[in-house]
């Protein structure tokens, strides 16, 4: 029976795929019914164990990734005649000649990396980059990590002795939750990997509990919690100072079973003399009384977490903010117990062969021009620009990108567009012909989402449960596609000169998860690969255990309260006690926002998240337009220290008076880009305002929230 083409897709079989959303953090479960190489439906997995079948809109933008005709598939070249294609073997050999020469001229570090979000997000990546790196050998590596997380990692490097063993709130069965600076309803959580946060926030107050958002934006977490309390930007440290002090003079410090675990509580106890409630409520801009009484909520609930993340950590004291979180948590008695903030036992356990009394390498090298420090493998973004553009030994001459945009996502980003143009010589492993992209002279291209298999090594390890879960391909790639890892594999094996046939070559990324599933905490019970693939929809291990002792990883076996690298940026933090007045030339203070159907610079380019109405506004208080004159709707110009832009502007109640909200990752319509549907967008960055000299001069992380603005008025021409 002759069958006509057009009905061959019409005859065959429609198949459901399970796996991860692999966009944001919740690890959200999807079910993906396909025919053939198309994509006919994406929902949530109801038989997931952790999402339960919630899922948000941007598991859209996987099968938009995929089919967008503005993803590059083979790798390009840049010429005089414009951007040509070029063979794999042609672009590798190019690349490893090109860098050696440099590294040959300029000594090993005039080379750098900067790495994306996106490659937390990958499997393959996360297992190859530390080679990849290797075989680079150079320090001057850079990461996305140092413009979001930064200060959790060092709080938690100094005070339980490894950089990744970050407590995370027990959210499914705390009686209490404080939120500073958050927006987990939006983000899906951001350092708590919790699908439908929203679901289990009202679960909290279903069960009797109560929720309070601090932040200087009424945000959309903040309208559905009990109560919010608006702050003053970058004045977090204060508070969580003075809700300190009030455990102290209450006599209600509690450390449960910690308390044989915890060192530094008499110094503790005497730096929060200092910082009572009247002495900081002008400071951080709430009442003595409601700073009290918060105090009091927490001490009260049978159990209790404070959660701080964004507005806390990327600020000028995110260091001390998220060192003043735990301290809260541990003498509250809610540490390392059900209810208050926990420590996951993740099935990939990225502390299986983390050594007890490890020396860290905070600080060990720094920064050429601003002496920053290097902490985890890398210094941070914020100071990029400036180390290849100043001149002298060690300058940076050359850089790859795997899967970023730093020209939209990182401080400062048109210095930085600068700092790229004048590289000798630069790459990128990327899908798009973007902001970033745009200055290489190559670019890699790997495969999306769907065509990758998946595991979530790091999210896992914020896991408000213990669950595991490995997707595998949905759609094999084309012949002439490469995965990132496979990319990032091969720079590797010519830059250290393997051959193609050495057994090395042959390992995989599966090969490596069955290993660490297997010898991981849960490999007596059976945990493995094809344990997995057996259960596609995930396994669920269990709620969060009290595991502190066994995990910790200081020399001693016990938790630094109090140590010695925050005790030295107090200082800096009393200074401002004394400094609050504001900079009348810049008289209001920028913080970042973020989108439920955005995720950094990722999702500009799915036609289907963007569309409607413009998101990409900035939002002021009413008060403060009525006395500039400004109207709803109207272009305005916002101008920092480093730039301007014009924006429309929504007015707004939600906002505090003196502050003022853009969203991040926009941005994507400059010319010399690919990207289509992003160039009809009227989106702009934010990190044309942001300033990369404002850090937080602690940790190095990028200071984002509390940028100094002015608003003007645009006038129409003839008037």
């Amino acid at each position: 029976m002759f069958t006509h083409p057009s009905q061959a897709i019409y005859m065959s079989e429609m198949n459901t795929h399970y796996r991860n959303c692999n966009i944001c953090e919740a690890m959200c479960g999807l079910e993906i019914v396909h025919q053939d190489k198309q994509i006919i439906s994406i929902k949530g997995d109801q038989l997931d164990p952790f999402s339960q079948g919630y899922n948000c809109p941007k598991a859209l933008a996987l099968e938009d990734f995929y089919t967008d005709k503005d993803r590059l598939k083979t790798p390009i070249k840049r010429t005089a005649s414009g951007w040509q294609a070029i063979s794999w073997d042609d672009a590798f050999s190019e690349i490893v000649a090109k860098f050696k020469s440099i590294q040959q001229q300029h000594g090993k570090n005039s080379l750098a990396v900067y790495l994306g979000n996106p490659n937390a997000h990958s499997l393959g990546n996360a297992l190859f980059l530390k080679p990849f790196l290797k075989s680079l050998s150079t320090i001057n590596r850079f990461s996305s990590a140092s413009a979001d997380q930064l200060p959790h990692h060092v709080a938690a490097n100094f005070m339980f002795g490894a950089g990744m063993l970050i407590p995370v709130p027990d959210i499914d069965r705390t009686d209490f939750m404080l939120i500073i600076g958050a927006n987990p309803v939006v983000s899906n959580g951001s350092m708590m990997t919790a699908p439908n946060v929203i679901g289990r926030m009202k679960a909290i107050q279903q069960r009797g509990g109560k929720i309070v958002v601090v932040d200087p934006r009424r945000t959309r977490t903040a309208k559905i919690a009990d109560q919010h309390l608006f702050i003053r930007p970058e004045k977090d440290a204060f508070l969580l100072l003075a809700l300190i002090h009030c455990v102290f003079e209450r006599n209600k410090v509690n450390l449960g079973h910690l308390e044989h675990l915890v060192e530094g509580l008499d110094d503790v106890a005497k730096l929060a003399k200092t910082y009572s409630p009247d002495v900081v409520a002008s400071i951080v801009g709430i009442d003595a009384s409601t700073i009290c009484t918060l105090a009091d909520d927490m001490l009260l609930a049978d159990s209790a977490v404070c959660y701080s993340r964004m507005g806390a950590s990327t600020q000028t004291f995110g260091g001390l903010c998220l060192w003043l979180t735990n301290v809260l948590n541990i003498i509250t008695g809610n540490f390392d117990r059900p209810g208050g903030a926990m420590f996951p036992q993740p099935a990939f356990d990225l502390l299986r062969n983390h050594q007890v009394g490890h020396k860290s390498s905070f600080g060990q090298h720094q920064t050429r021009v601003r002496k920053l420090p290097f902490f985890n493998g890398e210094f941070p973004v914020a100071s990029l620009a400036e180390e290849i553009q100043t001149p002298g030994e060690g300058q940076i001459k050359s850089l790859i990108t795997v899967a970023g945009n730093p020209v939209l996502s990182a401080p400062s980003g048109h210095q930085l567009a600068q700092a790229f143009a004048g590289l000798d010589y630069m790459v990128s492993v990327d899908i798009y012909l973007n902001e970033t992209t745009k200055y290489a002279d190559i670019i890699l291209p790997g495969t999306t989402g769907v065509e990758n298999s998946h595991f979530d090594i790091f999210f896992n390890s914020f896991s408000v449960r213990n669950t595991v879960k490995y997707s595998a391909p949905l759609f094999e790639k084309q012949v002439d596609q490469r995965s990132d890892w496979q990319i990032l594999k091969e720079i590797s094996a010519r830059m250290f000169n393997i051959a193609a046939d050495d057994p090395m070559q042959k390992i995989t990324p599966e090969i490596i998860l069955d290993m660490e599933l297997k010898q991981g905490p849960y490999g007596e019970q059976g945990m493995s690969l094809q344990r997995l693939i057996d259960n596609p929809h995930g396994i669920d291990i269990g709620p969060l255990m009290p595991c502190l002792a066994e995990r910790i990883k200081t020399a001693n076996g016990k938790i630094d309260l109090f140590p010695q690298v925050f005790s030295d940026d107090l200082p800096r933090l009393q200074a401002v006690m004394t400094a609050v007045s504001r900079d009348l030339a810049y008289p209001f203070e920028l913080i970042g926002r973020r989108l439920v159907k955005s995720h950094n610079t990722w999702t500009q380019n799915s036609a289907r998240l963007i569309k409607g109405k413009n998101p990409c506004t900035l939002e002021m208080n009413s008060q403060d337009a009525h006395q500039l004159g400004i109207e709803q709707g109207q272009l305005v110009t916002v101008s920092s220290a480093v730039g301007q832009i014009d924006i429309e502007v929504v007015l707004t109640d939600d906002i505090q008076a003196g502050v003022v909200t853009i969203p991040q990752g926009w941005g994507h319509n400059q010319q010399g880009t690919n990207m289509s549907v992003a160039a009809t967008q009227p989106g702009v960055s934010i990190n044309d305002l942001t300033d990369a000299s404002r850090v937080d001069k602690l940790t190095g992380n990028a200071a984002f929230n509390g940028t100094p603005v002015a608003i003007t008025l645009v006038l129409k021409e003839g008037r």
